[in-house]
């Protein structure tokens, strides 16, 4: 990655962050939630991005990235009480909003009555930079996008696609050690009884992740999340995913439920399923 020609300042940037969360409710268990995530994002973009050979201005870049990649999630939560894009709006286009403002940064309200312009708050975290703003508002705006842009910069995808690499790793992280109830809205009984739809199945096969559009019962969450490492784009990575072992467990035990799945079909192509994600990894890193 070429050298940037602006510097950014960690801490800076971690006490803006800090001091913007604290506007929210600390007690409320689902900020903390965010915030960690948050946190280990950002490490895992350093550490990504490090092993890759990007220049220290570029590891520093996508630190920074990671950190602001799901700003918009606190004022998802505010507004709609909920972490749900299908029940509120796109939290990504909701970042890109709280960083770099709406209606033209007006700060007025509109002639028809509308929602005052809001302004932005990245030149908290840093000083205006166009380099470093459009790389920015592409790797919080596209990070949870089913696919990139074609048409990003070199640069720009590179960022993206080390910010999609650890969210999915810590999406993976968070998915196994929560409960089912939290991250499929579902049962036990119910994920155990579920059945691994066609589409999904398909998608594994093909190691490609699935569109949400795909995804109908319980258990094709937990495949999807699987289908993760197919679609990681930095060997360390995939290095991370096989040290953490989350995608493993997605397949194996998810959730830490001992019970094996009652349905046999699905208990049988998760073991199929299981054993070939291990095998397609162990062939990569080997």
């Amino acid at each position: 990655m070429a050298d940037l020609t602006h510097t950014i300042d960690r801490r800076r940037a971690r006490k803006a962050f800090d001091s913007y969360v604290a506007a929210y409710d600390a007690t409320n268990p689902r900020i903390a939630l965010k915030v960690e995530h948050t946190l280990r994002v950002a490490e895992l973009c350093e550490r990504i991005a490090r092993e890759a050979g990007f220049t220290p201005a570029g590891v520093d870049l996508a630190w920074l990235c990671g950190l602001l990649h799901d700003i918009g999630r606190f004022e998802q939560l505010r507004r709609w009480n909920t972490f749900s894009d299908a029940a509120s709006t796109s939290h990504a286009a909701l970042g890109v909003e709280v960083l770099f403002g709406s209606k033209g940064d007006t700060g007025v309200a509109d002639d028809d009555g509308s929602a005052a312009g809001t302004i932005g708050i990245i030149h908290r975290f840093i000083d205006p930079s166009d380099e470093l703003e459009e790389v920015i508002r592409a790797a919080v705006g596209f990070h949870s996008d089913y696919r990139l842009p074609e048409d990003l910069d070199v640069r720009t995808h590179a960022i993206c696609d080390v910010v999609r690499d650890a969210d999915k790793l810590d999406i993976l992280r968070v998915a196994s050690t929560d409960t089912v109830e939290t991250v499929l809205n579902a049962t036990e009984d119910e994920l155990l009884a579920s059945a691994v739809s066609p589409a999904i199945e398909d998608a594994f096969f093909e190691h490609r992740t699935a569109h949400y559009s795909e995804r109908v019962t319980p258990v094709d969450y937990l495949v999807n999340l699987a289908c993760f490492a197919f679609e990681l784009v930095y060997p360390t990575s995939l290095e991370i995913a096989d040290e953490q072992e989350y995608i493993y467990r997605a397949l194996e035990r998810p959730f830490g439920i001992t019970r094996p799945f009652e349905n046999k079909a699905t208990a049988q192509l998760m073991n199929r399923m299981d054993g070939h994600l291990r095998a397609w990894v162990d062939e990569r890193l080997c």
